[in-house]
């Protein structure tokens, strides 16, 4: 439904991409508590191949870059703006650095001008491209919820972290349990649910 009629790509990863695809996202105001989470997390996956799929937001997402960047690991970067822009400023190294070394992605051609709803499209486009996605920490009015509303709506796997389960002043965790989302306290877990490494 959501799915862009084009993509935009950079970087020397193979396409059709290869091995497992998960997203780790959330509040670019992240907390310290939540970086370091986003950081266990990613390392994790990395050490079993997965490829580290984010937004180059502030927070959890430039934890999740960087922290896989820094392991060995592969990661893809969807950006909201055109592959020639990059949002926020500050992660402009990092764009280079995944451009060069990694993929990033985009749904906006060269000469597009971004506005805020492009960035709830590259959730859901985040969404399709990932086998499973998992939200370590965000607020009632986050966009990575976006994200969360779609992996459910594709059917992919959508595992909320426990810290954010415990949070009894947000409203959202519970609404997507319902829907089936799943609990998250061991990264291991999402293994689970994620294709094989294998080439068939």
């Amino acid at each position: 439904k959501y799915a862009p009629k084009m993509l935009y790509v950079k970087g020397p990863m193979d396409i059709p991409l290869q091995g497992p695809r998960v997203s780790i996202i959330g509040s670019r105001k992240a907390s310290p508590n939540g970086i370091e989470n986003a950081k266990t997390i990613t390392r994790t996956l990395i050490e079993n191949q997965t490829v580290i799929v984010s937004g180059l937001a502030e927070g959890i997402d430039t934890s999740a870059h960087e922290t896989t960047i820094a392991a060995g690991g592969k990661t893809i970067a969807v950006l909201g703006t055109p592959l020639n822009k990059v949002y926020p400023r500050k992660n402009l190294q990092l764009q280079q650095e995944i451009m060069a070394d990694h993929l990033a992605i985009s749904q906006f051609p060269i000469g597009h001008i971004t506005t805020p709803k492009d960035f709830v499209l590259r959730n859901r486009t985040m969404a399709l491209i990932s086998d499973a996605t998992i939200i370590v920490e965000a607020g009632d009015t986050s966009g990575s919820l976006h994200q969360g509303w779609e992996a459910l709506r594709l059917g992919r796997s959508l595992f909320i972290w426990k810290s954010v389960l415990n949070n009894k002043q947000l409203s959202w965790p519970e609404k997507m349990l319902q829907y089936g989302a799943m609990e998250l306290s061991d990264p291991t877990d999402v293994f689970e649910v994620l294709p094989s490494h294998l080439k068939m």
